[in-house]
């Protein structure tokens, strides 16, 4: 029966074995991450239009709902 091949790295020697688990994990891990996409923010949360009849109103009802955001 055959040994393991052994490699020597950073003065250590090292399994092939190892080294291929090594090899296989990073793959599959990055491509894992690769194909994950990014990641959309839970803070982004669409609100309707804001349909005032003036400007005083639309600034009334954003002021309402900042104050609604930080009290939540």
């Amino acid at each position: 029966m055959a040994g393991v091949a052994t490699y020597t790295i950073a003065g250590r020697q090292i399994g092939g074995h190892y080294l291929a688990m090594g090899w296989l994990a990073t793959l599959f891990g990055g491509a894992y991450y690769a194909a994950s996409g990014p990641k959309k923010p839970a803070s982004a949360v669409a609100t309707p239009p804001i349909n005032a009849s003036s400007s005083d109103e639309a600034d009334f009802i954003k002021k309402f709902l900042e104050e609604q955001d930080k009290k939540h």
